[in-house]
């Protein structure tokens, strides 16, 4: 059964493309000026603001908002806004802020493959605990929408670059889709149609980049994966969700076509250049700060581990945390974080920015850790072996770096 394939892909078509695009409706949640610039540069243009609930305005009139989400992705087929392309993938380059290129495939996975249970051993896996309670209102949006717009972004462990370094080589054979600047200081993006035999080319490489992890991961005694989610996985958990009502309903019904069986999504390589990982810090708040300490490095710590620094008011030290104990260093400190905390008082925050964290922890009673970027040899490897990351366990950039909505596809059935 194939992971990642070919989908029928929609493509807005004489629309203005900057006012078209916007970012995924999960940023900018406390900035609510954000989004009133984008309806106001927006206007009446047709744009994929009109087709999403941004999360920034849950709590308003959501009811209404979603019926007229509905309506307007309904008029906007009966418009034929849209040209399909069937049968295809979608070669993205994304023009980030530091001007290095984000280089993707847009295709559809197929959901009986992703599973984002914490121990997981699906081709495809969630990389963060999803948090169930989420999922009901996403439903609301999805369940009775006639198209999707992804902004879900998947991982490879594509170490050798065998997927978008073949693509690269072949770009200029590939017919240009799309290539604009988007809104927001959201950088440039262009996108390039992947059909007819360069499908069949791509579905070679995309099965050698299967052997690939597989050999990869061959002395491991776990069953390895090919994607993890890396944006939007409680997006992708809302797709399955609604797929598996689907499948309750038609008990016995043949589904192996149906659309909603299958999620539109983005595979970059997580070994791209313009792929970077920022550290999540950890600061505890009305702890006491020597008692932590020292039950960490009872509990947790070892002679030649991953080093760690801590501040406390004007002090400063480094504690090793045990390799034994896991794949990651946030994983190590947040398990025991965790543990603790549930018989002692304190309370964990996220932090950003290194500089951030040094000034919180001036405060007294606080103790800030600051963690390491995440290894990328060791992402997948985590996983595999250990399950999802604990929340919080990394940030993939600026939120404008986040993906914008731009293809669609339908996943209702007509």
């Amino acid at each position: 059964m194939n992971l990642f394939e070919p989908a029928d892909i929609l493509i807005p078509e004489n629309v203005e493309m900057e006012k078209w695009s916007v970012i995924a409706c999960d940023q900018f949640t406390s900035q609510p000026e954000y989004w009133e610039r984008v309806e106001s540069y927006v206007g009446e243009a047709p744009s994929s603001l009109k087709l999403i609930l941004p999360e920034a305005k849950l709590g308003e009139d959501s009811a209404g908002m979603i019926a007229e989400i509905r309506k307007t992705m309904e008029t906007y087929l009966k418009q034929n806004l849209f040209r399909e392309y069937q049968n295809t993938f979608v070669y993205v380059e994304r023009t980030l802020l530091d001007g290095t290129i984000r280089k993707g495939i847009v295709g559809a996975i197929n959901l009986e493959e992703y599973d984002y249970s914490p121990h997981s051993l699906s081709g495809i896996r969630a990389t963060e605990k999803t948090v169930i309670e989420r999922i009901p209102p996403r439903k609301i949006i999805r369940e009775n929408a006639v198209l999707e717009l992804p902004h879900i972004l998947l991982f490879s462990d594509d170490e050798k670059d065998i997927m978008c370094g073949y693509l690269e080589t072949i770009k200029e054979k590939l017919p240009l889709l799309y290539d604009f600047d988007l809104m927001e200081e959201g950088g440039h993006i262009s996108g390039r149609l992947i059909a007819g035999n360069e499908v069949e080319k791509f579905l070679e490489k995309l099965e050698s980049y299967g052997d690939f992890i597989q050999e990869k991961y061959a002395d491991s005694k776990k069953v390895p994966m090919m994607f993890a989610v890396a944006d939007g996985n409680h997006s992708l958990a809302t797709a399955k969700a609604c797929y598996e009502d689907i499948k309750l309903k038609n008990q016995g019904r043949d589904l192996s076509n149906h659309p909603a069986k299958y999620a539109l999504v983005e595979v970059v390589n997580i070994h791209d250049e313009a792929q970077k990982f920022e550290p999540i810090h950890r600061i505890v708040k009305n702890v006491d700060v020597n008692a932590i300490l020292g039950a960490l490095i009872l509990d947790s710590c070892a002679e030649e581990g991953y080093p760690v620094k801590w501040y406390s008011g004007e002090k400063h030290g480094t504690v090793f945390l045990d390799p034994a104990k896991g794949q990651l260093p946030i994983g190590i400190l947040q398990n025991f974080l965790d543990e603790y905390l549930s018989v002692h008082l304190g309370v964990v925050d996220y932090i950003h920015g290194g500089n951030v964290l040094k000034e919180l922890s001036k405060e007294t009673n606080c103790i800030g850790f600051e963690l390491p970027a995440i290894d990328k040899d060791k992402f997948f490897k985590g996983i595999i072996e250990e399950g999802v990351f604990p929340r919080k366990t990394f940030s993939t950039g600026h939120a404008q770096e986040k993906r914008y909505y731009l293809e669609a596809r339908k996943i209702i059935n007509e």
